[in-house]
């Protein structure tokens, strides 16, 4: 019987590039990104055929017909529902982010809309905006009308920040820094973020916990089915009355229909977010913004160099870093060796097989690393001898191996 992962592996079958690496672009990419690929190893551009790679930004590539040349997909953001990546994950292809890049000016504007929620400034201006008649009248109006856009301070309110990753973190200690009281709730979070984590930030014992014991809450989590409808109404409900829930994460992570009922009843005082509908956007206690949290020159700037760093290092070395379907693996190269990169399965004997098929090849191993993911792994290896088309196929054929990459040889 055929197993279906060496016949997905036939249709993946990888050209070694003699000439430059063609990375084919799908949205406007920053040119400080692509500076970062030498134009004498790399073509990139919106019309490249048989691509080795895709640079993509928010372009939906779900519908996409998928070239069987493609290597890699990096995304130029944080987020990658645009990007099938159970897909890509079958046919060994890494799909990379570029986490905490855009995470300063995520971070600035949810500073921003905790004052615009808190002081009710865009109602205020569009009051004012509506003022009519001479001087005189305008003053009048004001002082008679300034009385219904009364606020409050944020020092010492409770803001609880669901997601600490790199703009959660952020978010979190620039809010302590502004006096306010900061819950975390993250059960998957990072060494590398808790030693970035504020010592003054209080740990939230669940998300039922952190609800109940906030005015403010900011929500930072990736889109995926279990974070779907995340904040609903059981928990809009537990949050204390006059509350602010603000979203800079994805629309769906927050059931919408649930807020405006809770805006509606007065539950919520605020409702901000970055993702206008028909339900919000003209709703009087909600504040919609067309996108914007990664929308600054600076963002889409690092958002690139990490996305073509990213992939021009996973191209010429093999290595994979910031990966959200691969584990990372980097190895440092040892001089005169080939490479050999594999994603596969993560099923047992994997290790065993891949140099079994090497030792009978005549390849001597020099180093070999191996790192897995959740149903995924990834192997590097750096052998001494010359790689044939033959042992190529014996290692795609092993049940269980998805891709199969000679890496350019080391110098």
């Amino acid at each position: 019987m055929a197993n279906t992962a060496a016949s997905a592996v036939v249709l993946h079958e990888q050209r070694q590039p003699a000439a430059p690496y063609r990375i084919l672009t799908l949205n406007q990419i920053s040119p400080r990104g692509l500076e970062r690929l030498p134009r004498a190893l790399y073509q990139a551009g919106a019309d490249i055929a048989e691509p080795d790679a895709i640079l993509v930004r928010s372009a939906d590539m779900h519908r996409m017909q998928l070239p069987a040349s493609v290597l890699a997909v990096a995304r130029a953001g944080a987020g990658t529902n645009n990007i099938p990546v159970a897909e890509l994950s079958r046919r060994g292809i890494p799909v990379f982010n570029s986490p905490g890049a855009n995470a300063n000016a995520v971070k600035e504007l949810v500073i921003a809309a905790l004052f615009l929620a808190a002081r009710n400034i865009c109602q205020a201006w569009s009051f004012a905006r509506d003022l009519q008649g001479d001087d005189g009248a305008i003053d009048a109006a004001v002082e008679q009308g300034k009385k219904d856009f009364v606020g409050f301070e944020l020092p010492g309110r409770t803001l609880g920040v669901i997601g600490l990753g790199a703009v959660g973190v952020e978010v979190a200690n620039s809010a302590e820094a502004l006096g306010m009281n900061v819950l975390g709730y993250d059960p998957l979070i990072t060494v590398q973020r808790a030693w970035q984590l504020s010592s003054k930030v209080q740990q939230a014992l669940s998300l039922d916990d952190l609800c109940a014991r906030s005015d403010l809450i900011t929500v930072h989590v990736p889109l995926l089915e279990g974070t779907r409808g995340l904040l609903n109404a059981a928990r809009i409900r537990r949050m204390h009355p006059g509350g602010v829930l603000m979203n800079f994460a994805r629309a769906p992570i927050v059931n919408e229909p649930d807020v405006v009922a809770a805006l509606d009843s007065g539950h919520l005082h605020a409702y901000i977010c970055d993702f206008p509908s028909s339900a919000l956007k003209q709703h009087p206690r909600a504040i919609t913004l067309p996108h914007l949290g990664a929308s600054t020159l600076e963002a889409e700037q690092n958002c690139a160099v990490m996305a073509a760093d990213t992939l021009r290092d996973f191209l010429e070395s093999g290595h994979i870093r910031n990966s959200v379907n691969f584990p990372d693996a980097v190895l440092p190269r040892q001089s005169g060796s080939i490479r050999i990169a594999i994603a596969n399965s993560n099923i047992p004997n994997m290790v065993g097989q891949i140099s079994t098929a090497l030792a009978g090849a005549g390849l001597n191993i020099a180093e070999l690393l191996n790192r897995s993911r959740g149903e995924y792994a990834y192997t590097l290896i750096d052998a001494e001898g010359d790689a044939s088309a033959e042992l190529l196929a014996r290692l795609r054929a092993i049940e269980g191996v998805l891709s199969v990459r000679l890496v350019s040889s080391a110098e």
